[in-house]
């Protein structure tokens, strides 16, 4: 039986692996890029490799020359019913766990303990269980149909902001200058066009909210404006899964994770809203949703431990 764990957050952004013993010492770990889908042969492949080469990076760190594992849990954006099979012919494990991305976030976020997590990364999902251990998600139905407050929607909001500029039935907003020279478009009209290119896929048209965030920095009202309406929209999420859940009278603990939350100013906001609700008590995360997952490897395997996350991973 081997004395090592896996735990392994695959989002539309990254990948993280980590590895710890069976004393809950975290001894590896490793990032890689984005490997959430895998319907075509081409993604299928690059699943494998991401996934393949990040566990291996996290081994090696560890010192494992044939990493096997007592336990491992995946978490996995973009659903899980495709990944089952490939994860069991790649990770050699007597336990195997595939589940969501927002199933690991919660248990990293709270150490396990009843609450609720909201997701503001690529796109957006809030997902919460109570003391009861009944579980409820609000969002989370992708980039055509959801992910309200995510990256992808925040520059998208902004697209539209320019280009009501441009056609003359919007106000003038830093917003335009600074996409059109991240983009390396000449007007809005040729950004709107790379956006349908294949050069631009959905996880760098969601990089430019960071220029949306520099601009509100900068005070363009603009900016501001849809970084609020972005905090808004994550909160109203967390307003759904709390009443799903929790009494009124119940306290809710509510954490965040996300490139969304790196703005001050759309979490500053949120915050201001979360905190108007009474008996809800907002934080950061206490683990990484890697880390959840490694958690949830050891729930499944019976060791209980409480571990101890590496800086880079929070």
């Amino acid at each position: 039986m081997s004395d090592y764990f896996l735990g392994v957050d695959g989002g539309q952004s990254s990948t993280t692996a980590v590895i710890g013993d069976r004393h809950g010492q975290i001894v590896g770990w490793a990032g890689a890029g984005p490997c959430n889908h895998v319907a075509a042969d081409e993604a299928k492949a690059k699943f494998l490799r991401v996934i393949g080469d990040c566990v291996s990076q996290a081994a090696t760190r560890a010192g494992l020359n044939t990493p096997g594992f007592q336990s491992a849990c995946f978490g996995m954006s973009g659903g899980t019913a495709d990944k089952v099979a490939l994860l069991h012919e790649l990770v050699q494990t007597e336990h195997l766990i595939v589940t969501d991305d927002a199933t690991v976030a919660l248990a990293g976020a709270t150490a396990g303990e009843p609450g609720i997590v909201v997701i503001g990364g690529t796109g957006s999902i809030a997902f919460g269980r109570n003391s009861r251990g009944e579980t409820a998600r609000a969002g989370g139905w992708g980039y055509l149909f959801g992910d309200e407050g995510g990256a992808f929607d925040i520059a998208r909001q902004a697209l539209r902001a320019i280009l009501r500029e441009y056609e003359g039935w919007g106000g003038r907003t830093a917003l335009t200058p600074a996409l059109l020279e991240a983009a390396g478009a000449q007007d809005a009209n040729q950004l709107l066009h790379l956006f349908y290119t294949p050069e631009w896929p959905r996880q760098r048209v969601a990089g430019l909210a960071q220029v949306v965030d520099r601009m509100a920095e900068d005070g363009d009202p603009t900016a501001v404006g849809l970084l609020h309406h972005a905090a808004q929209d994550l909160a109203l999420l967390v307003a759904s899964v709390r009443r799903q859940l929790f009494a009124e009278a119940e306290l809710a603990r509510v954490a965040w994770i996300g490139g969304v939350f790196r703005s001050s100013t759309l979490l500053d906001r949120f915050r201001v809203l979360i905190g108007l609700r009474e008996n809800t008590a907002c934080a950061a995360p206490l683990h990484g949703p890697a880390v959840g997952a490694l958690l949830l490897a050891y729930r499944k395997a019976g060791v209980k431990v409480t571990p101890l996350a590496p800086q880079e991973l929070l």
